[in-house]
């Protein structure tokens, strides 16, 4: 009977625990054609820095968020390269950033197809339904060239709950950023920053970390 009981007690309390979610993040970075190899390394580095700011520890430990990563380029080249991470403890998020350190990349020389990123991540926003607040995290550095729309895909973001943030990384003449906010930013709240360059993407990603797992923190002050 004291076995029963234990095991009910076990079970309770890791439903409580999954209810507890207050925080689904997505990182969707971009591994296109145009992103080298020092390039690539810039982002995943900075995104590893980024995660462990103390700002964005506390807000993730706060809302004891789950955090996944997707690399993307073009059609059926999305892939959830990190599973989702439960954070719990300061040592669950350093773990995650080691990780995303230490991730290979998949792909290399493909389109850009940013809708089909989308879709990709709201498949995996699927497996955490029981999380209150869902956001896809885009980084990228050029226009969509392939696949869906980014913005056909509004009616099923609204519909999961779905608010979708982006940095744009400023390589050429497109203004990228104003592209990003035109077709992709998506929910109540959703913003794009912008980085100059490539070297400059671990200071922005950082603020939008920050930025981004905060926010609800706030939101009903």
């Amino acid at each position: 009977m004291r076995f029963i009981w234990a095991a009910v007690i076990y079970l309770f309390g890791s439903v409580q625990a999954a209810l507890a979610c207050q925080l689904a993040l997505v990182l969707a970075v971009d591994i296109s054609g145009s992103v080298d190899k020092h390039e690539y390394r810039i982002q995943m580095d900075g995104l590893a820095a980024g995660l462990r700011d103390g700002i964005v520890v506390d807000a993730l430990l706060e809302q004891e968020a789950m955090v996944t990563l997707i690399q993307w380029t073009g059609s059926s080249r999305q892939r959830q390269t990190i599973p989702w991470t439960a954070i719990r403890a300061a040592e669950d998020v350093a773990r995650l950033a080691d990780q995303i350190a230490a991730d290979e990349r998949v792909w290399r020389n493909y389109s850009t197809a940013v809708g089909e990123a989308l879709i990709a991540a709201e498949q995996a926003l699927k497996s955490v339904p029981h999380c209150a607040r869902k956001v896809i995290d885009v980084s990228g550095d050029g226009i969509s060239n392939e696949g869906a729309a980014p913005d056909s895909r509004r009616a099923a973001l609204t519909a999961l709950g779905v608010t979708v943030n982006a940095l744009a990384i400023e390589t050429d003449e497109d203004d990228l950023t104003g592209w990003f906010y035109e077709n992709l930013i998506h929910g109540e709240g959703a913003f794009v920053m912008t980085a100059d360059s490539f070297e400059d993407y671990p200071a922005q990603i950082k603020r939008k970390l920050q930025r981004e797992t905060t926010r609800q923190l706030s939101r009903n002050d």
